[in-house]
């Protein structure tokens, strides 16, 4: 565990009593001097004890934050861990706003409450001497397969703030997920906060991959249930197998991470990540997916050369980072123990301070996305 000096303080516990895990966190942190948090926790917690000794520890400090599919600490990738990112007062402003049973989400009412959020940060931040610069953190319930309508609302409500956060996970069992806000663990929920400050922001999303020649066109798919069922009107695992070069005996999460169907939009290519295989021959998708939509294999690029010129370029924007609350997909974490990369990676990770959690899915401006290395860095 180590606090940071800097604006941003950030500590993480390995402890398996939440009551102990949160003490051991408060006794390297000034939670007085902090205007909120971020706590990202392993699935492995009990989420209603985890809940109280937040409550205990951290009080009337407005937190927010997420179970995880693994998590990103001072020492890189970790796992089993609670990371707490703390916001300094001094510094910073921190409102958040919950959106509860996002199965009945309904966009009218959401803009309304978002834009209410941003005017009360841009009148709350003439308290900060400078030049304001905000951001939203947007966490989401990564079972809900409602990411890409809530994010797409949210960041027209934001106008020119941007959204920047990650989908909730449970490791990779895909059970149960949720976000946390005002002292409780909530399923079905998203949480947005507002940090304002008058150090340098910069919100950014990148990936490891690039379109190869190869394509698909699915032809039948269930929308709702993210599922496709036929790609080039043959069952979908086959077909996929097939333009991957790969067997469907092959067929495993660090086959998916490493091959990934790919969509051309706005002029990029995003990754359309698979989450699972079916015995009916079917795949599932970690995003929304329909017929019609012609997909592109992706092929991997060297991922420790691209994530260090991306770190060196983000520090030398933001005049040096001070943190970085990162939001990477699992399957990034899979694809380095699959390179055995993990500890470069981490060792860059640490290197520019990156501290967050391993998602779902990425949300950045109004994209859901996959397969990303995204986050906000924060200036010295």
């Amino acid at each position: 565990m180590k606090a940071s000096t800097s604006g941003v303080a950030f500590a993480s516990s390995h402890d398996a009593d939440p009551l102990e895990a949160m003490k051991a966190i408060a006794a390297q942190l000034d939670l007085s001097a902090l205007a909120g948090a971020l706590v990202f926790c392993s699935y492995r917690f009990d989420k209603d004890a985890l809940a109280s000794a937040i409550r205990t520890v951290c009080g009337a400090l407005p937190v927010i934050g997420c179970t995880s599919a693994g998590e990103l600490t001072e020492t890189g990738y970790d796992e089993n861990s609670i990371a707490f990112i703390g916001f300094k007062s001094s510094v910073f402003q921190f409102l958040t706003h919950r959106f509860p049973d996002i199965e009945a989400f309904e966009p009218a009412s959401a803009r309304e409450a978002v834009r209410s959020l941003s005017a009360q940060a841009e009148s709350d931040a003439r308290a900060l001497e400078g030049n304001v610069n905000h951001a939203a953190l947007f966490l989401v319930d990564g079972l809900s397969h409602r990411e890409e309508l809530l994010t797409m609302t949210i960041q027209e409500a934001l106008g020119e703030i941007p959204l920047i956060g990650g989908s909730s996970g449970d490791g990779l069992l895909f059970r149960e997920t949720s976000v946390f806000h005002d002292g409780y663990f909530h399923s079905s929920s998203a949480v947005v906060a507002i940090l304002s400050t008058t150090r340098p922001l910069r919100a950014f999303k990148a990936q490891h991959y690039r379109a190869s020649s190869t394509k698909m066109v699915v032809t039948e798919a269930d929308p709702a249930e993210r599922r496709v069922i036929e790609i080039n009107a043959e069952p979908a695992v086959q077909e996929y197998c097939r333009l991957a070069g790969r067997s469907p005996a092959d067929l495993s999460t660090s086959l998916f991470a490493a091959h990934p169907p790919m969509v051309r939009a706005g002029g990029e290519y995003h990754v359309r990540s698979i989450q699972a295989a079916h015995e009916d021959g079917s795949l599932s998708f970690y995003c929304a997916i329909d017929e019609g939509i012609v997909l592109t294999i992706g092929e991997p690029i060297d991922v420790v050369a691209n994530l260090n010129s991306l770190l060196n370029e983000i520090d030398s924007s933001v005049g040096g980072i001070d943190h970085i609350v990162g939001f990477d997909c699992v399957l990034n974490r899979i694809v380095a123990s699959e390179r055995q990369i993990s500890r470069e990676v981490s060792s860059m990770m640490k290197k520019h301070r990156v501290v967050g959690f391993s998602t779902y899915g990425e949300q950045y401006h109004a994209l859901h996305v996959n397969q990303t290395f995204s986050g906000l860095a924060i200036g010295r």
